[in-house]
């Protein structure tokens, strides 16, 4: 016998929309089990995400614009739309050691768009996922393939949402596919001690928009390799540790 909270938890995962093998190996249990439960239950009508939907309801922003700019620079860094499956499903994927990021992420979803995120764990990491079928309205930017093989480009009701929030579209990008660290260089026998910032990708569409969006803080950065891209000035790091912060 399953506890109660197991198969509601089951149950609430295919209503919003995962497949019954997704749904298998979120929980951990067999496919016959899941399917029995999902045939068996009859399922409630899901909520409509249609009214959160500002693209949908032809409102110019949305209702928590740091956040969507935030979750914008986590789906370029290390972000997923699936829209083949019978809902399309957002996931971000989270390293474990970062638990605080985990939450950001889910606390983003549920701003811009997300009645329920699951966290469905797997190997070195958890994928922060959602279901909606109004995600691909927000992430206009999705498409086959990995995304540093196809064009990158901010629509035109995107681009004033991101100059108005740079520091939070910074902050998941750097949160997704970047690191502050301690660097410690050697110079003639005296060894400098000071923090830095690191943002990779190999797309070269999202470092132009990582490049953009520092120069609107007016952070100076500088590439040191053609995917890697620095900031190590004191008063560059300053202004990223206000916006952006060390993973948690």
């Amino acid at each position: 016998m399953h506890p109660p909270d197991l198969r509601l938890r089951a149950l609430r995962l295919h209503r919003d929309g995962a497949t019954v093998a997704e749904v298998a190996r979120a929980v951990g249990l067999p496919y016959p089990t899941v399917r029995h439960w999902c045939r068996v239950q009859p399922e409630p009508r899901q909520r409509s995400t249609a009214s959160r939907c500002f693209r949908c309801r032809d409102v110019e922003n949305p209702t928590d614009p740091g956040q969507y700019a935030y979750l914008l620079g986590l789906y370029l860094g290390d972000g997923h739309l699936v829209t083949a499956a019978r809902v399309p499903v957002l996931r971000i994927a989270c390293a474990q050691t970062w638990p605080g990021l985990v939450d950001a992420a889910e606390t983003a979803m549920r701003s811009v768009l997300a009645f329920s995120v699951q966290r469905v764990p797997s190997a070195g990491c958890i994928s922060v996922q959602s279901y909606g079928s109004h995600w691909p309205c927000l992430l206009p930017q999705h498409g086959p393939g990995p995304k540093h093989r196809r064009p990158i480009v901010l629509t035109a009701w995107q681009r004033p949402i991101v100059q108005a929030h740079a520091g939070s579209f910074l902050r998941g990008l750097f949160h997704s596919d970047g690191c502050r660290f301690v660097n410690r260089v050697t110079v003639r026998g005296r060894t400098y001690v000071y923090p830095r910032y690191m943002f990779v990708n190999e797309s070269t569409d999202i470092m132009a928009l990582c490049q953009w969006a520092l120069d609107l803080l007016g952070v100076a950065w500088r590439m040191n390799r053609r995917n890697s891209l620095s900031v190590a000035r004191r008063e560059a790091v300053a202004v990223l540790d206000r916006h952006v912060g060390p993973k948690c």
